[in-house]
């Protein structure tokens, strides 16, 4: 009989949360660590999001998560060994409703206390800026020169090399069947390549997170959604922002090679795994986006994929170590923006795993405890 294979930690999904939580394990001196992923690397969310990294959020955990995260961001080549493509060309944030214009200026009087420079910007300001913005129905805007956007691919190829050079392992095309429990504490995992025993198991797969979670019978109050995402020919680059909206309900930006991402949420999509995609999507938001920014007219789309929003009940991420189940740990429910404060939360996670504390960043107030009766704070600044 062949002896079973045993990590200290085996991390469930092989996104950018997996692999950035891998790394900062790797690099505290846990290098006894394994990810699991069904698939191939970034293959989930991760690699169908469109990579913008933003600090302008309504609710301070946020705030603090994609601030700290940015920090890691800008040292990202020098301390894992990869370019990302990591560029900080700020984010414009657009508003079109009064009442939404108010809550702007609450979240700019917050992001300012939190240390984060914020602009607020008039319709004219906007235009003299961008002469290329239609800035017709606009009442305000928000510009932080911070913000910006990477390539997520290479983030998690990046962090994936970085592990493997650091001796951790990596199990693409290996999906993890059960997680075994015994006197309430984890012991192991059964996968498509075997058993592994383990002592923490941590579930950072994203849109499948509430399925997991269900192996070891701790409903994590998830669901997924689709989001579906298009990319444009390329053109000249001029355009070095990700504009965005809440109650225009679009986002875009133009990519290192001249293309042009952009996206919209669907107020009625039903949750559920989904990957299709539609030519009311498409129709939609070209009709839309050519209002806005006229340059695109006759600009033509090359290609259009869905990826998932895995939501929370307040649209913030749920992290921590579970009460019910010794040694099982999550990150998940980020509701659109893992991919821009990962590193954080990665960093973050590491350091509750290994220190039972956290250095940097406070994540106490993100623990799936705050749906326990709480009134909760819901973030608004999501698409």
């Amino acid at each position: 009989m062949s002896e079973v294979k045993k990590y200290d930690i085996c991390i469930i999904g092989g996104g950018i949360t997996g692999t950035a939580l891998g790394y900062f394990l790797c690099k505290l001196g846990k290098t006894s660590v394994a990810i699991f992923e069904k698939s191939y690397l970034s293959s989930g969310s991760t690699g169908r999001c469109a990579g913008g990294i933003r600090q302008q959020w309504s609710t301070r955990p946020n705030v603090r998560l994609a601030m700290r995260s940015v920090k890691l961001f800008e040292r990202f080549k020098e301390d894992v060994g990869m370019d990302i493509e990591y560029k900080q060309g700020g984010y414009l944030v657009l508003s079109y409703s009064e009442e939404e214009a108010e809550q702007f200026e609450k979240n700019v009087k917050m992001q300012r206390e939190e240390g984060l420079n914020v602009e607020i910007l008039t319709p004219k300001q906007v235009s003299e800026r961008y002469p290329y913005i239609n800035t017709e129905g606009l009442v305000m805007a928000t510009f932080c020169q911070t913000d910006g956007h990477a390539n997520p691919h290479k983030a998690v190829i990046g962090y994936a090399q970085a592990i493997r050079r650091m001796g951790g392992h990596i199990y693409t095309y290996t999906e993890v069947k059960n997680i075994d429990v015994a006197n309430g504490k984890v012991i192991g995992i059964d996968t498509t390549a075997g058993y592994f025993a383990c002592d923490i198991v941590v579930n950072a797969s994203g849109p499948w997170s509430n399925e997991v979670s269900k192996l070891v019978g701790v409903d994590l109050m998830t669901e997924s959604y689709r989001h579906q995402i298009l990319v444009t020919e390329p053109l000249e680059n001029f355009f070095p922002m990700m504009a965005i909206s809440f109650s225009g309900n679009f986002y875009m930006r133009q990519t290192l090679h001249g293309q042009f991402i952009m996206g919209q949420g669907d107020k009625d999509e039903k949750p559920g795994l989904n990957f299709n995609v539609t030519y009311k999507f498409e129709k939609e938001l070209a009709s839309k986006m050519v209002k806005i920014f006229p340059f695109l007219k006759n600009v033509r789309i090359i290609r259009h994929w869905s990826g998932m929003y895995n939501m929370s009940p307040d649209a913030q991420p749920i992290i921590g170590a579970s009460e019910k189940v010794k040694g099982y740990y999550y990150a998940v429910g980020y509701s659109g923006h893992g991919f821009m404060v990962a590193p954080a939360v990665g960093e973050a996670l590491a350091e509750l795993i290994v220190f039972g504390k956290t250095l940097h960043t406070d994540i106490s107030y993100l623990d799936i405890k705050r749906f326990e009766g709480q009134v909760l704070e819901r973030e608004k600044n999501v698409v």
